[in-house]
């Protein structure tokens, strides 16, 4: 495709770098909403898979059903187009169900992290003014913590076994409650300060909205389809205001980027795409969407930690799209069962949420066939933003390249952009970018340059083909005797010792270089020692950013979606 401006290649290098086949642009236009595209979806492939769980299948024919009558519900009860409707589950059926229900009805998704403690559920709660919630009956204790505290008026309470069919999703659901006491006692109560609550069981909203009419929704391409709640990991989380037209932006960058690995599949409706990463959080999500927008199937995992069963899960039949964070990659690589699955239908592996490592990168193509391809987002831009390209096998080191319809600049403190080879803020603009931050006027002007750039917290370096290398967030930057030191990149090269499993870097303070490298090493080789790691790192490492401090954990505090979590190493603040 040849662009038309033609000085547009000296604006976006990178478009001489695209694989064949892969447009400049996307047109979201096409859909005037993502309640066209999931409904144009469901009419299409009725008789078709949605998702596999627990061995129990739900078609796109009962998402269609089972969405429009839990939509039907929720609009009779007498909220207004745009009302924020929380879910708080994991990955299970119901999650595709109340997604697709509440945009349905007209409403705005405000997804939550189902381990959350009390505290962060009512900031979400509040904070996003949610007058309805999803929430799976085993974190229902949690919100009669703080239900009083918040505007929600209508709580539906699923159960795990809830579409798992009638007599073996029972039975989850009782050796769930009875023989594993993962649902700690509630009681909810039936009155707010606005009036009557409802408290309804997810199967009894479902089989009530049956018999009730879904108005068509009036969404169109500015209305808020989501409000993505950011990490928090720097403070109060913050709600990334993802209107539709960012969403279905989105999912046509990844469509596009992926088309030439998945070619090899034939029909996109036979692809099998493994869903162990948490659909709340925007990597999953995303590809969650693009995968109904081809027909295509997932296989939910409601537990990624417990890898012999996720393991167990693959060998049940061919998977052909594989999206994990670096840690995931690296623990199914441990596992000697992994080892063994035929991956002959495995045609993308996509890294995202977290640096990969290098080291990490090549036993997954020596043990799969399939290379690990990093790529880079945020909850702010639908968790889309560079790829390495789908075509290439070798690992770059880099995030790739902007997607379809997206300029990427790497910029100074003011706003200005940055000549090749230098580093600065990456900065980003597309139809995938959120409007801005909810109720936050002044967060969203901060975010933004005068030129409509979101800035983005990472530090990095674009090269001449306009592939970028992410060096460090800027609040990790390392600074040892005036030398600027990323822990990333030591990261990156620590993870390549023999004997390494998982490392994390820090800065601690240092009264001869104002702050010294300490690194946390996680151990495969039990016999691995602190001279092992260093004389690595003297090899490989210059001399100011070798560690001074190294400790050995049996594991690293990471996040719920598997990110390594410094914050948590560097102990109160």
């Amino acid at each position: 495709m040849e662009p038309a401006n033609p000085n547009i290649l000296l604006q976006r290098p990178w478009l001489a770098h695209y694989p064949d086949g892969v447009p400049h642009e996307v047109e979201p236009t096409q859909y005037r909403s993502l309640v066209a595209l999931l409904e144009e979806s469901m009419r299409k492939n009725a008789q078709r898979p949605v998702t596999v769980c627990m061995e129990r299948w739900m078609t796109y024919g009962e998402l269609d059903a089972h969405s429009a009558a839990l939509g039907a519900w929720l609009q009779a009860r007498g909220m207004l187009p745009g009302a924020r409707v929380a879910v708080m589950l994991p990955n299970v059926p119901q999650f595709m169900v109340a997604m697709a229900a509440i945009l349905r009805a007209g409403y705005t998704v405000v997804n939550v992290n189902p381990l959350y403690t009390a505290r962060e559920l009512e900031h979400q709660l509040k904070d996003s003014g949610a007058e309805a919630i999803v929430i799976l009956e085993n974190f229902a204790s949690t919100l009669e913590d703080v239900i009083d505290h918040t505007g929600v008026k209508h709580v539906v309470v699923a159960s795990l076994g809830d579409m798992l069919g009638f007599w073996y999703g029972r039975w989850i659901s009782f050796a769930v409650r009875h023989l594993a006491k993962m649902v700690p006692a509630y009681k909810l109560a039936t009155t707010c300060a606005q009036g009557p609550r409802t408290i309804v069981s997810f199967r009894s909203a479902v089989s009530e909205g049956a018999d009730l009419p879904l108005k068509p929704s009036a969404a169109q391409h500015d209305s808020v389809a989501f409000l993505q709640y950011t990490g928090g990991t720097t403070g109060l989380s913050k709600g990334a205001v993802l209107t539709h037209r960012n969403v279905i932006a989105a999912i046509l960058q990844a469509e596009a980027w992926f088309k030439p690995a998945l070619t090899q599949v034939g029909d996109v409706r036979d692809i099998n795409g493994v869903t162990a990463l948490p659909l709340y959080h925007i990597f999953a999500l995303t590809l969650s969407l693009l995968a109904v927008r081809w027909g295509a199937h997932m296989t939910l995992i409601p537990n990624p930690r417990d890898i012999p069963a996720l393991v167990a899960t693959l060998k049940r039949r061919p998977f052909h799209l594989l999206p994990a964070v670096n840690t995931l990659f690296n623990a199914l690589l441990h596992d000697p069962q992994f080892r063994q699955l035929d991956f002959s239908s495995l045609v993308l592996s996509q890294a995202g949420g977290m640096a990969a490592a290098e080291g990490t990168a090549r036993q997954w193509l020596a043990v799969t066939g399939c290379p690990m391809i990093e790529g880079w987002g945020m909850s702010e831009t639908c968790a889309i933003g560079t790829n390495n390209t789908v075509t290439h096998r070798d690992f770059s080191g880099t995030i790739g390249l902007p997607l379809p319809g997206i300029d990427v600049a790497i910029k100074d403190d003011e706003g200005h952009s940055l000549p090749i080879g230098a580093s600065g803020e990456i900065c980003i603009r597309g139809p995938n970018v959120m409007s801005g931050y909810h109720q936050q006027a002044e967060e969203t002007a901060r975010a933004f340059t005068v030129d409509g750039f979101m800035r983005t917290g990472d530090v990095g370096i674009m090269d001449e083909r306009g592939f970028t290398r992410i060096v460090d967030r800027k609040k990790d930057m390392i600074l040892v005797s005036g030398f600027n030191v990323f822990p990333s990149e030591l990261e990156n090269v620590i993870s390549l010792c023999p004997g390494v499993l998982e490392c994390a870097v820090i800065g601690i303070e240092d009264a001869k270089q104002g702050e010294a490298v300490k690194v946390f090493v996680v151990r495969s080789d039990p016999t691995l020692s602190e001279e092992d790691v260093a004389r690595f790192c003297h090899d490989n490492l210059t001399g100011y950013k070798r560690p001074k401090h190294i400790e050995f954990r049996d594991d690293l505090p990471k996040s719920n979606v598997g990110k390594i979590l410094r914050r948590a190493l560097r102990g109160p603040v």
